[in-house]
């Protein structure tokens, strides 16, 4: 796997939404920059949705990924190439999740799931063109150290009330970063 310094990083305290700031700053941002914060005040699900989360509790991020560099294959803008790009971000959630003997499933179209219960869900956004997608823009929210969730969540989970642990964030997203990596790199 790819070491994780690999990757160029812009951390925020507190955004509106790191999604909305990799789109807006997409021409200026390399290959493979990712946009954290410790807490997003306006983030964006799929469709209407929000994401909640604690400051500093989870990881929120967006990954900005261009095809054809960094051993990143290029992709087409067919559905069904955005349908296996989505495939293989969950899979490298679920394979990171795996590190931590967590058995988790893809809930489609782009949620993660471990058990019943939500763990990660997950926003990508592709710029393309007639030669195929130039570059997507990953989002995800992943429950890590959270154990007290808003009542109108239905059914969240972290890693830490699955396991009982506490994880030191910088150091799960460069694991995630790495599984993430490793399966767009088998597309």
């Amino acid at each position: 796997m790819p070491n994780p310094l690999s990757f160029h990083r812009i951390h925020f305290d507190c955004i509106d939404s790191t999604q909305l700031y990799a789109r807006e700053n997409l021409d200026k941002i390399p290959n493979l920059t990712v946009v954290s914060a410790d807490l997003q005040t306006a983030g964006k699900g799929q469709g209407d949705h929000v994401w909640q989360s604690k400051k500093a509790e989870n990881l929120t991020f967006s990954l900005v990924v261009r095809y054809g560099q960094n051993g990143i294959p290029h992709v087409s803008a067919d559905a069904l190439s955005q349908k296996a790009l989505s495939d293989a971000v969950a899979a490298g959630v679920i394979d990171y999740l795996s590190l931590h003997g967590i058995k988790a499933w893809m809930k489609q179209p782009n949620d993660v799931y471990v058990e019943g219960n939500k763990i990660c869900g997950m926003l990508i956004e592709h710029r393309v063109n007639s030669g195929g997608l130039l570059c997507s823009i990953l989002g995800l929210g992943i429950d890590i150290n959270q154990t007290e969730f808003p009542s109108d969540i239905p059914n969240p989970v972290s890693l830490k009330i699955l396991t009982g642990l506490h994880y030191d964030l910088n150091e799960e997203l460069g694991k995630v970063l790495n599984c993430v990596l490793s399966r767009l790199k088998k597309l």
